[in-house]
């Protein structure tokens, strides 16, 4: 692994500190892999995403393990994981906490108390996100942005790390509300999770049918993955690489692009955060594969789960059943690093 540069005011990095903390994100994705009968790269966006410091939109039919994956995921970095199953009725208060009348029965004083909601968490699970009204999905849009929750006038802090995942159905739509754009914008990465292989399939009915499936073990301490998330914000990206990082979310907009298939079928393009976004995922792949310097071929294959929520296919794409995949695949292709 090559050593890391440090610039002005930078944090320091040891070679032996380097070499430990990547060994560390080696033995997270061994620890998950244990539990998650396949679904390789499932797995690595989502530790991308985690040392990134971002959120993450997992779409997917039921029963492809992805509860299990983020339970998982709490395990084998021992932070604590709550659980939200979204419905119709849920309200902001179940999500956030809400106050309560406390009486202290020494003086008789009443006094109104916080009680903390599920969102108080170091991994939070909310199970079908578009099943809830766009009330309590704007709640969790400040605790996702600002990780923080204001109540009656007082801010909360929320716990770091402070990681949310986020499930939608994709085939079934009826009494769904579909997430703003604005929130779309605050997860990091989509994931999409697909059936698995013939013999991923026999491996895992086998193994959740015999002793059931087993915990995956600990190995990242909280303040391990907080290091390893400002060592990520250190990988080093060249000039070059930031400009074409920025050309290609610049192309995804109709008026500005030369990609004919973006003049074609987007009706509206990424805005600056997803070049943010883009950048933040390639240096956490660049740290998974052990180098601490971001490629262009980081950029590349970041490209479709950074920009799959953010650029909205047009009425012409959905009629002709373009998908996001094939539009991002031919912007790569087009724009080239200079």
């Amino acid at each position: 692994m090559s050593t890391l540069m440090q610039a002005e005011g930078a944090i320091a990095w040891s070679e032996n500190e380097i070499a430990a903390l990547s060994s560390k994100v080696s033995a997270l994705k061994a620890s998950m892999a244990r539990v998650i009968i396949g679904q390789e790269n499932v797995i690595d966006s989502l530790i991308i995403c985690l040392l990134a410091g971002g959120h993450a939109l997992v779409e997917g039919v039921p029963g492809l393990g992805k509860t299990l994956l983020v339970k998982s995921l709490s395990q084998a970095t021992d932070m604590d994981f709550h659980r939200v199953q979204f419905t119709p009725d849920l309200m902001p208060s179940d999500i956030v906490g809400t106050e309560i009348l406390e009486e202290d029965h020494a003086t008789g004083k009443r006094e109104f108390r916080f009680q903390q909601g599920p969102v108080f968490t170091q991994v939070l699970l909310a199970d079908e996100i578009n099943r809830a009204p766009p009330k309590t999905q704007s709640a969790l849009l400040e605790a996702m942005q600002e990780r923080s929750v204001t109540f009656a006038g007082r801010t909360h802090r929320l716990p770091k790390p402070f990681f949310v995942l986020a499930t939608q159905n994709p085939i079934e739509q009826a009494g769904t509300y579909p997430l703003p754009e604005a929130q779309l914008d605050r997860f990091l990465l989509r994931i999409d999770v697909g059936y698995p292989t013939e013999a991923e399939e026999i491996a895992m009915v086998s193994a959740t049918t015999h002793t059931g499936l087993r915990d995956a073990e600990p190995v990242m301490d909280v303040a391990t993955l907080l290091r390893l998330q400002q060592l990520v914000r250190d990988i080093e990206i060249g000039d070059h690489l930031l400009a074409y990082a920025t050309r290609l979310i610049r192309a995804t907009r109709p008026a500005l692009s030369s990609v004919p298939a973006v003049q074609k079928h987007v009706g509206w393009g990424a805005g600056p955060r997803a070049g943010q976004a883009l950048v933040l995922a390639a240096k956490a792949r660049a740290l998974m594969h052990q180098r601490l310097a971001v490629t262009r071929e980081d950029i590349a294959e970041m490209l479709l789960p950074v920009l799959a929520h953010r650029v909205l296919r047009n009425f012409e794409a959905e009629a002709d059943g373009i998908e996001i995949a094939e539009i991002l695949l031919a912007l790569r292709e087009h724009i080239r690093p200079e």
